[in-house]
């Protein structure tokens, strides 16, 4: 009674809860501990969203592999045909039709809104969600309810993760179903049959999407977790690998089936010509190739998940490599690393099914992490990601001002004539994710999770940067539009074909897309009564033409140095 009658005893109180209100009000900081909050909910599904949609859009196919997928998709749009896929007019039988449906079924969808490109190109956009979904799900079902965001932030944050992804090609499904698959392999001993359904549709949708390369990854990892550890050799598991051999088999059977019905011929050709002759040479004339290649750009395409991963594996010990939620990752990217290192091509786009294992192997070890190679980490995303941002916006201020005059000579140089535009959407939307990742990364407490989550913020808003405010300059160096324009005003009237020679298959794709042209390929000892020629070689290199041939046009796109396509006419 003394205390709530005294003046002194109501101050008392007063001044603590007006405190509390002060703090309340004005303590903006965020926490990255694992709990989760509607502000911390908000800023991951940005960063996701931000991550994933630019790039996507406003621009045309770009050269090389986007411009060979959208080739064929093109053609399943104009002709209706789903089952072979076909560029310019020849079967392209290396990949199965499913990515290339999905993206002319998201072309159709969207074309009230989107150019064909942009619109097919979504699809790529839904299979990188259906990743992010899926590596969640696997980094929550094997390391707890507070590491699933945590595997995709790191995810995120590799480097290699951010060069194709937002491509047009079928790798972004395979990459999905892997995610999906590793998914079903992380619950099959908890709930076997739906890890089961999910492996195998996993397995499935990545052979339909990308081939034989699936299942090489996806089979041997199922077979391979029991013969590692006893922890799966059990009843459950053996539910879970029945129940996904009998949902993949159709899948995997259905399309060769169909390509065995339609035409012997083809089926053929997609067997013995696109799968297995190619890895049986690579394998018997070259077999280190594979693993040092993509031993020597792991470093930096697996960063930071690579180090944060063996610093995982280091905490772990003897005991935990006998855990499941380690023994998952560490097989799963064994066996992956040895199926792309022993395929018939290397290249940094086939190791993206490495990322994902890594990402969650990464995530498990991020709260133990020593409070100085955090920090360390903390710093090196905000400075580098955040001058790299500051320079992005300098330089494009400065372009539109016209000073300085040495930044202004550097990019006449590499595009001559080029004017940046000012386009008032992305301009908005760069500023207000600029301004979004500066209170991010100042409003935060240290923590361990805050350098992981700061360094996948700096790298978004670095990449949201270059394809909003710097589109117009990417799109200029990339795209063959006023290339094609350009030939086809040259192509003699009186032609009756057009053979070719040396002709990628991405120029084949945009040649049939611009301005409907389809060459016959002096490869495939066609062309050989057409009258003109187009030659596809390298500056300052003439190629070795008939005398018969009379070059009429040379061009290449604007700012490229070193392709160049030649036409050359003959007149008798």
């Amino acid at each position: 009674m003394k205390l709530s009658s005294g003046p002194r005893a109501e101050r008392g109180p007063r001044v603590a809860v007006n405190s509390d209100r002060t703090r309340n009000s004005f303590d903006w900081t965020i926490a990255f501990d694992g709990n989760r909050t509607p502000v911390k909910t908000a800023l991951f599904v940005l960063v996701c969203i931000v991550w994933i949609l630019p790039g996507l859009v406003g621009h045309e196919p770009w050269k090389g592999d986007e411009a060979a997928t959208f080739g064929v998709v093109h053609h399943m749009l104009r002709t209706g045909e789903w089952l072979v896929p076909m560029l310019a007019g020849e079967p392209f039988l290396e990949r199965p039709p499913l990515f290339y449906a999905a993206a002319a079924i998201s072309a159709k969808l969207f074309s009230v809104v989107l150019t064909v490109p942009d619109g097919a190109r979504l699809a790529s956009g839904f299979f990188n969600a259906v990743t992010l979904l899926f590596t969640a799900l696997a980094g929550r079902a094997l390391l707890g309810q507070r590491f699933g965001r945590m595997s995709v932030i790191i995810l995120l944050g590799t480097l290699g993760l951010l060069l194709r992804l937002h491509e047009m090609i079928s790798e972004t499904a395979l990459f999905a179903a892997v995610a999906v698959s590793y998914y079903g392999l992380a619950i099959s001993l908890t709930a076997p049959r739906l890890g089961g359904l999910w492996f195998g549709l996993g397995v499935g949708i990545g052979f339909l999407a990308r081939g034989i390369i699936a299942p090489a990854i996806l089979l041997p990892l199922m077979l391979a977790l029991p013969l590692c550890s006893r922890e799966w050799r059990t009843r459950n598991y053996l539910l879970f690998a029945t129940i996904g051999t009998l949902i993949a088999a159709p899948l995997v059977l259905a399309w060769p089936m169909a390509i065995y019905i339609r035409s012997t011929a083809l089926f053929n050709e997609w067997l013995y010509i696109s799968n297995w002759d190619e890895w049986l040479v690579h394998m018997l004339s070259n077999p280190v190739q594979g693993p040092l290649f993509y031993l020597q750009i792991l470093p930096w395409y697996g960063w930071p998940a690579l180090p944060l991963a063996a610093w995982s594996l280091w905490r772990a010990g003897k005991a935990g490599l006998r855990r499941p939620a380690i023994q998952l990752p560490v097989v799963s990217f064994l066996v992956a690393f040895v199926a792309i290192s022993l395929g018939p091509d290397s290249r940094e786009v086939f190791a993206l099914p490495l990322l994902i294992p890594l990402a969650t192997l990464a995530a498990a070890g991020v709260d133990s992490l020593r409070r100085g190679a955090a920090s360390a980490l903390d710093w090196f995303g905000m400075m580098t990601f955040g001058l790299f941002s500051a320079g992005l916006w300098v330089a494009w201020i400065g372009l539109k001002i016209g000073t300085p005059p040495a930044l202004v000579n550097v990019v006449t140089n590499y595009q001559p004539g080029f004017e940046m535009p000012f386009r008032a959407l992305p301009f908005t939307m760069a500023l207000f994710l600029s301004i979004v990742y500066v209170l991010t990364i100042t409003r935060t407490r240290r923590s361990n999770r805050r350098a992981i989550v700061n360094w996948t913020a700096g790298i978004t808003v670095f990449w949201m940067l270059g394809m909003t405010l710097w589109l117009p300059l990417i799109e200029e160096g990339r795209s063959y539009r006023s290339l094609m324009t350009e030939l086809q005003l040259v192509l003699p009237a009186d032609t009756n074909c057009v053979a070719s020679s040396n002709l990628g298959d991405a120029q084949r794709a945009l040649l049939d897309y611009y301005i409907g042209l389809t060459t016959k390929r002096m490869e495939n000892r066609g062309g050989a009564e057409c009258r003109a020629l187009l030659v596809q070689g390298v500056a300052g290199r003439e190629p070795a033409i008939s005398v018969l041939w009379t070059k009429i046009w040379e061009g290449s796109r604007p700012g490229d140095r070193v392709e160049r396509l030649r036409l050359y006419r003959r007149d008798n």
